[in-house]
């Protein structure tokens, strides 16, 4: 690495407070509409799976109810197809697909959040990719010697 890398490398090598939020909205963002490519409102529907679960469980987020023991019922949402040609349709739809279709508003969701953590770190969004790896490389190399 020359000098100007490595110094480079050094700015913005923590991320400042305020971005996390920033990050996390396009991250929600992001996922809100693949989550809608996948599966689409209009062909799918809600279906509530019941059974028991523990409070202290893999399901602890979905317990209703439990009881002293903390054994309560797991009501776990899921989306299904609404219909035999809406079961069809989602087959296809993978995030494989999506990926390489790369829709424009894909592209957009992915440049917001790009943009976030760029921000956070304080580096410009004109790295190129063996520069974003160089830098990373440097804060995982130092953050092993700051402990």
């Amino acid at each position: 690495m020359n000098g100007s890398r490595t110094s480079r490398a050094r700015s913005g090598c923590k991320p400042s407070p305020t971005p996390p939020a920033r990050i996390a909205e396009a991250a929600r963002e992001l996922d809100r509409l693949r989550t809608g490519w996948l599966n689409p409102p209009e062909w799918t529907r809600e279906e509530v799976l019941e059974f028991p679960g523990s409070a202290s469980g893999p399901w602890a987020r979905y317990v209703h109810e439990p009881d002293s023991r903390g054994i309560g019922t797991v009501r776990y949402p899921r989306r299904v197809p609404n219909s035999d040609e809406a079961a069809r349709e989602l087959a296809t739809r993978t995030l494989t697909n999506l990926y390489n279709k790369r829709p424009t508003w894909l592209v957009l969701a992915h440049q917001k959040l790009d943009s976030a953590v760029f921000a956070a770190y304080g580096w410009p969004e004109t790295l190129t990719d063996d520069e974003i790896l160089e830098r990373l490389l440097y804060l995982n190399l130092h953050r092993d010697h700051a402990k």
